[in-house]
């Protein structure tokens, strides 16, 4: 009788309760971590450094394993908090937006750069009148823009090489974070009529204008000096990632299977993933499970193609594993996997710059894999054309932001749909008929 009541237990409620447990573990790491005598300080550090594309939170001198592990679970508990707001609803984009803001905690994003930003979600909700408790996957979608709090709490407008609090800092870190709570949500629902719904992270290019837009504000216009973009990684961290990752993602799946999720899982394996959101189509067990199926996938890639797991490394699995509720599978963006694979081949032939193994390339095909649902309803050879549209922009856009918008492969991933999905619609215009879709 208890296995049966198990088993029915309800989507939302399962999945929340996988996400604590996910911060959970984050947790435990920080603590058994070697380093784990140096957390707060190593916390304080991420706190404080520069936080723009593309920063190694596992690098020693940054964060280090439990530093960088402290600062996924406290984020982690402060969006898992949200979730239990009265009213508050857990859905595949909850999912999304969990793990996304976890995910960029390994590089990027911190307990306190993300505070101003999560308060102009709050004051949002109290100038429209809605439960702010409505408002939580918006609020952790505006955390995209966070490196962009980092600069003005302690390097502007002069770029120093200590970070220097100022109270005009402050003040401007409170009115980006007021920017970002209110224009977010209109941007995020305008953002399908760029990429056609076919961009599974929908705030990547409302965060890319946005910070395109900021980022001319507070720099360009007045003439302030801009810091310059670059990656600042460590030796990589391979054998804590792998046993992290393959133990949370191989009990995830043992889990889900005891929830009953393997009745349905080859079902949702067949999904298009076009404006998809399985928490709403599948029982809890099949949405458990894809988590831990579809994050071993990840890994597995990952190892393949020799990535160096340093933090940015392990931001994107987590990242990746964002869309797993909401329409990616490792079916549909397995020909994204192709078509990066394609251009690491040309890179050999010396054609392109970058390695498939580059760290710009690695974090690329992250959100590369947002463009899954091309591959859905087109079929694998778009999807491959797709990926290769993406590995040729994605390095090219931090100009426009300054790398403060963490979303760039989100960003990037929309401007290959604004590209593409009209061409293809044009030259196949039945091809909707494969799944069940509004024009």
């Amino acid at each position: 009788m208890g296995y049966r009541r198990l088993q029915d237990i309800e989507t939302g409620r399962a999945l929340r309760a996988l996400m604590c447990a996910f911060t959970a573990a984050f947790a435990v790491a920080a603590l058994l971590s070697p380093d784990r005598a140096q957390m707060l300080s190593a916390l304080r550090r991420i706190c404080t450094a520069p936080a723009q594309l593309t920063r190694d939170y596992f690098k020693p001198e940054l964060g280090g394993v439990s530093g960088a592990m402290l600062n996924c679970a406290l984020v982690g508990a402060v969006c898992c908090g949200m979730m239990f707001l009265p009213g508050a609803q857990v859905n595949g984009g909850t999912v999304l937006a969990f793990f996304l803001t976890v995910g960029f905690c390994t590089y990027g994003m911190n307990i306190l750069n993300i505070l101003p930003l999560l308060l102009g979600a709050l004051i949002y909700a109290r100038i429209r009148r809605v439960p702010f408790s409505k408002q939580i996957n918006m609020a952790m979608f505006n955390t995209a823009i966070a490196p962009l709090i980092t600069q003005l709490l302690f390097y502007y407008p002069q770029m120093g090489d200590a970070p220097a609090f100022s109270w005009t800092g402050l003040l401007l870190a409170l009115f980006v974070g007021l920017v970002a709570g209110c224009a977010m949500p209109a941007l995020c629902a305008h953002a399908p009529g760029l990429h056609r719904g076919f961009d599974l992270y929908n705030a990547g290019p409302a965060a890319g204008f946005l910070c395109f837009f900021l980022y001319a504000l507070l720099y360009r216009t007045p003439g302030v000096e801009a810091p310059a973009i670059g990656a600042d990684l460590g030796a990589g961290e391979k054998a804590f990632v792998n046993g992290f990752c393959l133990t949370a993602f191989g009990l995830t799946a043992a889990c889900g299977l005891l929830l009953g999720g393997g009745k349905d899982y080859l079902k949702l394996l067949r999904e298009p993933g076009y404006k998809a959101d399985f928490t709403q189509k599948y029982a809890a067990g099949a949405n458990v499970m894809h988590v831990g199926v579809y994050g071993l996938f990840i890994v597995a890639y990952y190892n393949l193609i020799g990535a160096v797991f340093t933090g940015p490394t392990m931001g994107a699995v987590f990242c990746m594993l964002a869309c797993c509720c909401a329409g990616a599978t490792p079916l549909n963006v397995l020909p994204v996997m192709l078509g990066y694979g394609a251009m690491g081949l040309l890179h050999r032939l010396g054609v392109t710059a970058f390695a498939l193994n580059a760290q710009a390339i690695v974090v690329g095909l992250c959100f590369a894999s947002g463009l899954a649902p091309i591959s859905g309803v087109y079929g694998p050879i778009a999807g491959v054309l797709a990926a290769m549209m993406h590995y040729a922009l994605v390095t090219g856009l931090p100009v426009l932001h300054g790398g403060f918008n963490l979303y760039n492969g989100g960003f990037t991933a929309g401007i290959v749909c604004f590209l593409f999905v009209p061409v293809l619609e044009h030259f196949f215009p039945n091809a909707d008929r494969r799944v069940n879709r509004p024009k």
